[in-house]
């Protein structure tokens, strides 16, 4: 049953930041109101949304009382108030997402065993309560190098991972509950957006292939389409299917997956929300993904994921030694390359590798779209004014 869109529906967003101001975008289109709930003043869609109301995600009672005022709920991060979302469920409140989703993601733990329950390729893994713990089974050669430690719970954008290689390593493991996995020798790092909506049709986007800037551990880069064979995409296409439909969840998730150096393609992690390797599908696909996302929860039918045209993505990160209010530098030279998207998100305030945009450059060619992607990073910089 499709949700009726009346122009007093109001459609509640938790957390307000670029992934919130672009999806507010485009609920604009069909005259549905957005509420957004986040504690910044000066957050990405607080410009953009019909109403922004100030408060913590992670509060049970702020939550809660935000989830009374609107019809529907979604969300733009992992880390909010999952308890408040199960009690407004009970209540007959529409969250999608469906909270009992969002609470088996937030926990990387549970992720990797959900994929080993059902039988979706992953790498091998063990769970840890300490950081002493990983010690000991270091120590007693239980736990070979290199690995790598992912904190189970509020991660985000690179955050709550570390690589040890070797001993010298071990001084940067992180306290608290951990999955310990072996280092994957990757050869290539890919993504598919896929969404589902409540009668059960689903649809993938292109694979895409994503580029990483190691010292930050985030996308600096992401090309659309992939030059992959067709039997990976394929493969990377059924395997989220087969995710998202043993969580017979509704809306968008992104599914991050890894190939190793044998070929085999493996799920690194999945999120529950439109997400940055999407960003490109404003421009180059007949369907966003923030369009997509509000089909699946609306109950109306998916749209098309066909490519309109080939795309480069490039994050615009803070450099990384500037701290303050924000400047870009660069703008009028890149918008004097055709096929140049510019997104600025509105963050007053930049930091080394805070995402403050992206850029999709267009082309026919995706080789011409690279070049011109690479002028683009070489150009456009985001500096602050201190």
């Amino acid at each position: 049953m499709e949700q009726l869109v009346t122009s007093n529906f109001k459609l509640g967003i938790i957390a307000g930041g670029q992934l919130a101001k672009m999806l507010a975008l485009a609920a604009s289109n069909w005259d549905v109101k957005t509420y957004i709930l986040d504690p910044d003043d000066n957050c990405p869609a607080s410009t953009i949304c019909t109403k922004h109301i100030q408060g913590s995600y992670k509060d049970y009672d702020t939550v809660y009382q935000f989830g009374k005022q609107v019809d529907m709920i979604t969300f733009d991060i992992e880390n909010v108030n999952t308890d408040a979302l199960i009690q407004l469920q009970a209540e007959g409140k529409k969250i999608y997402p469906e909270p009992q989703i969002l609470k088996l993601i937030q926990d990387k733990g549970l992720q990797k065993q959900f994929y080993a329950a059902h039988h979706i390729p992953s790498s091998s893994f063990r769970l840890y309560e300490s950081k002493g713990e990983i010690l000991n089974e270091v120590n007693n050669g239980k736990i070979p190098f290199p690995f790598v430690q992912k904190l189970r719970t509020s991660g985000y954008d690179g955050k709550g991972v570390q690589v040890i290689s070797d001993r010298g390593d071990l001084s940067k493991l992180m306290e608290g509950n951990s999955i310990i996995e072996e280092k994957v020798k990757i050869k290539k790092e890919l993504a598919v957006i896929i969404a589902r909506n409540n009668k059960g049709e689903i649809k993938s986007f292109p694979l895409v292939e994503m580029e990483f800037n190691h010292e930050a551990n985030l996308v600096e880069r992401l090309i659309c389409p992939c030059n992959e064979s067709v039997i990976i995409d394929e493969r990377a296409k059924k395997m989220a299917e087969t995710i998202i439909t043993k969580l017979r969840m509704t809306g968008i998730l992104a599914v991050e997956f890894f190939i190793d150096n044998s070929d085999n393609l493996l799920v690194n992690e999945i999120a529950p929300r439109t997400h940055n390797s999407g960003h490109h599908t404003i421009e180059s696909c007949i369907t966003s993904q923030y369009e997509q996302h509000l089909r699946a929860i609306l109950g109306f039918p998916l749209g098309s994921t066909e490519i309109k045209i080939p795309s480069v993505m490039i994050n615009l990160l803070g450099e990384k030694n500037e701290n303050g209010l924000v400047k870009y530098e660069g703008l009028t030279e890149c918008m004097s390359i055709e096929g140049t998207k510019i997104h600025i998100y509105g963050k007053t305030h930049t930091k080394p590798y805070r995402k403050m945009g992206h850029v999709t450059v267009l082309d026919k060619s995706i080789d011409i779209a690279k070049i011109k992607a690479k002028k683009v990073s070489e150009t456009l910089k985001v500096k602050s004014w201190n």
